[in-house]
């Protein structure tokens, strides 16, 4: 914070007139700018240079007059100026179609299809067993909730410009409902979100945790713990949400048909601060790629054993294991991971730092801790959707492979030391193992770009795969190129990278612009040629779908595919090491994982031989 604006907000804040100064959360909406809508020949410029490493000569040049022809229209101004109107009444023009679009409107499981997880990093309990870990998260998080709650977080900021933090209202006490033909969302008051659900054994259990300090907490965890296990498995209620959304929208109205208990049963989990699984498993091993499993899934592989067990995937959940071990499955509808990789940053960093009151000190209630089992009321029509809903997650997850991929090599270090971007060289190294596997060629490539710039945004498209890309890629798999050559072609293709990521992140890409166009035609107006050109279509089928998120407290993260020939690749860039998470249903995760390891191997070993050639054969100290 600049000098003067730090005296500034300590001047308000010693006269306590401003409630900015007590309540910064959401004190800086007001003054965000609005998501604009770029121009015209900005996207379709940015949108053929995009498409051409995708396409054959003949294809380009008919896809170039598409363009051309669209942009000579009367229509083409029309949407233009629809959309500029929308942009002007809303305070985002995007947010509600793109909300219902990529998310509401999504059909199918959500897991592997729309939520994530964070596999937190081995060993953070110190000691500790199941039931105090777990007390000792719920305590974090409830610190958390209340910064959040009454608004006295700080907002994140990006070169001292705050970001958007709309979405935190939707954090907690927040759950996605099944309703046809979208999904809606709701969220909860924070005086009716006091509570948290503890999950063991399928069963469910309501705990207050205002006022509670972690020994009052970890008491009523041993007491539902003894109690689960005394009573056994109950009918996994929770494997439901695993279920197609159509599936789960009609089961849901059968079990609240059913008793007036399943009503307030389900009001209760959908009012909780989220949910807190208690597994009866132990972490299986050291390997990440097993404990990724149990954490997304409810299980420790892709066999139909344990899916969806003791998970509700319409909230964030927490899952403790047996060994104390844990991590975060997020409900990705509401917000997406920046936030919630804040909240868990800050939970398992200050319990890590020992800055979380524990005991407190100031109790507002020394009455005992009662737990409520929330218990369901079932028939036989509700076990068969119950069964249905395991077998059809069974078999998604049976096509899956999810591998947590790590290269201990060398990491951002060395790449600034070639003084190349490292998300940029990470990106360079997908195009690379992927091109190995396909003859030269580029994937067609999605990488979240954040928009929290912008009032309610969440993201644009980088596309990462570009004509300097595909140059890069093909010279390093041709024989006869030089390593001095190669690495003039890496700095172009980063160089490119850089510079549609910086677009991207001021909303100047093509994907979302495309996306209000479309939106926007009425009754009797003909889709443009330019939408229908198979061009179109195959340059915005995302093969691989990449994001970056990187934390000292994560072991790593993922999520699916988006392409059933693609691959969802999350990652991470150390500063010695690189790391993705890998799920894929082409039966070509382990192959890809390999060309992983391959391209960042030979991109280094190239780079230190054109630094050394370049420096007269002093190879460049990194």
């Amino acid at each position: 914070m600049p000098a003067t604006a730090r005296a500034l907000s300590n001047t308000a804040a010693r006269s306590n007139a401003s409630q900015a100064s007590t309540k910064p959360l959401y004190a800086s909406q007001s003054s965000i700018p609005k998501l604009p809508v770029p121009t015209l020949s900005s996207t379709f410029h940015k949108y053929l240079e995009s498409i051409q490493p995708h396409l054959s000569p003949e294809e380009f040049s008919h896809s170039t007059s598409l363009v051309h022809n669209f942009l000579d229209s009367d229509l083409s101004n029309t949407l233009q100026a629809r959309l500029e109107g929308r942009a002007s009444e809303k305070e985002s023009w995007l947010s509600e179609w793109w909300n219902e679009a990529a998310y509401m409107g999504y059909r199918d499981s959500i897991v592997p299809n729309v939520n994530y997880f964070y596999l937190h990093k081995k060993g953070l309990a110190k000691g500790k067993n199941q039931v105090e870990r777990a007390a000792e998260l719920i305590r974090g998080v409830r610190d958390f909730r209340d910064l959040v709650v009454s608004e006295r977080l700080e907002p994140e900021k990006v070169k001292g410009k705050p970001l958007c933090t709309e979405s935190y209202k939707q954090m907690f006490g927040a759950t996605r409902i099944p309703t046809t033909p979208a999904d809606t969302a709701v969220v909860y008051p924070g005086e009716q979100a006091e509570h948290v659900i503890v999950m063991r054994k399928n069963r469910f259990f309501k705990l207050d945790t205002k006022g509670r300090s972690a020994s009052d907490l970890a008491k009523a965890l041993t007491e539902i713990k003894q109690k689960a296990d005394s009573q056994g498995e109950a009918l996994p209620i929770g494997a439901l949400t695993a279920d197609s959304r159509d599936a789960w929208t009609e089961a849901r109205r059968h079990l609240l048909s059913v008793s007036p208990k399943n009503v307030e049963a389900i009001q209760a989990i959908e009012s909780s601060i989220l949910l807190v699984c208690l597994d009866d498993l132990a972490s299986p091993s050291l390997d990440g790629s097993a404990r990724s499993w149990n954490i997304y899934t409810g299980g420790q592989d892709n066999s139909a054993a344990g899916k969806a067990r003791n998970r509700w995937f319409d909230k964030h959940q927490w899952i403790v294991d047996e060994n104390a071990e844990t991590g975060f499955n997020g409900e990705h509808s509401l917000l997406d991971g920046t936030p919630t990789l804040r909240m868990n940053e800050f939970v398992l960093g200050a319990l890590e730092k020992g800055k979380i009151e524990l005991e407190l000190s100031s109790r507002k209630t020394s009455a005992p801790l009662q737990p409520e089992e929330l218990v369901f009321a079932t028939d036989s029509t509700v076990e068969g959707h119950v069964q249905t809903a395991i077998n059809n997650f069974s078999k998604v997850l049976a096509e899956h492979e999810l591998i947590i991929a790590q290269y201990d090599g060398y990491g951002k270090d060395a790449m600034k030391a070639h003084k190349t971007s490292p998300d940029a060289w990470l990106q360079m190294t997908k195009q690379l193992a992927y091109g190995k596997m396909h003859n030269g060629q580029p994937a067609v490539t999605y990488e979240s770009a954040q928009t929290r710039k912008f009032k309610l945004g969440r993201t644009e498209v980088i596309r990462s795969a570009s004509n300097e890309s595909k140059a890069f890629v093909q010279a390093m798999l041709k024989d006869g190129v030089s390593d001095a050559e190669r690495a003039q072609l890496l700095k172009a293709a980063a160089t490119r990278h850089v510079q549609y990521s910086a677009w991207a992140a001021d909303a100047q890409g093509v994907d979302r612009h495309m996306f209000g166009l479309r939106k926007l035609l009425r009754n009797g107006e003909e889709m443009p040629e330019v939408f229908k050109d198979p061009a179109f279509s195959k340059t915005s089928s995302w093969t691989l779908s990449t994001s970056q998120l990187g934390s000292d407290y994560l072991d790593g993260w993922g999520y699916g595919e988006v392409t059933p020939d693609g691959w969802g690749l999350s990652y991470s860039i150390g500063n010695e090491f690189m790391r993705w998470g890998i799920m894929t249903k082409n039966g070509r995760g382990k192959e890809l994982e390999q060309n992983l390891y391959w391209a960042a191997k030979e991109m280094k070993r190239m780079m230190d031989s054109a630094a050394a050639a370049s420096s007269g054969g002093v190879k460049a100290k990194l």
